[in-house]
């Protein structure tokens, strides 16, 4: 892969990342919420649940996907789903951000599976790979090599996107310690998930 097609991608793929969407709605509101490094592992969580997306399109099954209207169909929904049970969670939490950071329940671990889960049933990002990839792929040289480059590529500059809204949210995350202002927060977050599920229900393949 020649260096200026990777820096033409490397730009691709940051505008692809901080395009708003449910993984960064999801890093705000944990930055806000748990801090960053509580929230390490809803990163890491959306990047395994990217990986999986970036190994399907490898395998083919990505395309398969993307065409298939009924697979494309169910998965979409089944995210919708939980992009609104999620949106409807944060929307009666009360609880202020010292409570937050000391409940067991939202531990590292229920943060990343909920990270994992919210990538898993986004099939735009199928779609949005699929579509991609070919792009950048010369078919001249080694595949699997130009994939593997990419697809880490990928997976690093939105990793370091994720982490900065992350970041940013937990700055700003220090100033609020009100149960009733952390309350307003959630809603608002708990808006933009339901919002998020609202849009991935009009997305088509």
């Amino acid at each position: 892969m020649d260096l200026h097609v990777w820096f033409a991608y490397v730009v691709t793929a940051i505008v692809f990342s901080l395009a708003p969407g449910s993984g960064t709605v999801n890093s705000i509101s944990n930055g806000l919420s748990y801090g960053t490094r509580k929230s390490l592992g809803a990163v890491v969580g959306l990047q395994i649940g990217l990986t999986f997306h970036i190994i399907l399109v490898g395998a083919g099954i990505g395309a398969l996907v993307a065409q298939s209207a009924m697979a494309f169909t169910i998965i979409k929904w089944v995210g919708v789903v939980y992009l609104v049970w999620l949106g409807i969670q944060k929307w009666r939490d009360r609880s202020s951000l010292t409570a937050q950071q000391n409940q067991e329940t939202s531990s590292g671990w229920s943060l990343m599976r909920n990270a994992v889960l919210i990538n898993l049933t986004n099939p735009k990002s199928i779609v949005f790979l699929v579509a991609l990839f070919p792009q950048f792929i010369n078919p001249e040289q080694p595949q699997l090599i130009q994939f593997v480059v990419l697809g880490v590529t990928t997976v690093v500059i939105d990793a370091i996107v994720m982490l900065g809204y992350t970041t940013l949210a937990s700055q700003m995350g220090r100033f609020v310690r009100s149960e009733k202002v952390m309350g307003k927060i959630n809603k608002v977050f708990g808006s933009m998930f339901v919002g998020c599920g609202a849009l991935l229900a009009t997305a088509k393949s």
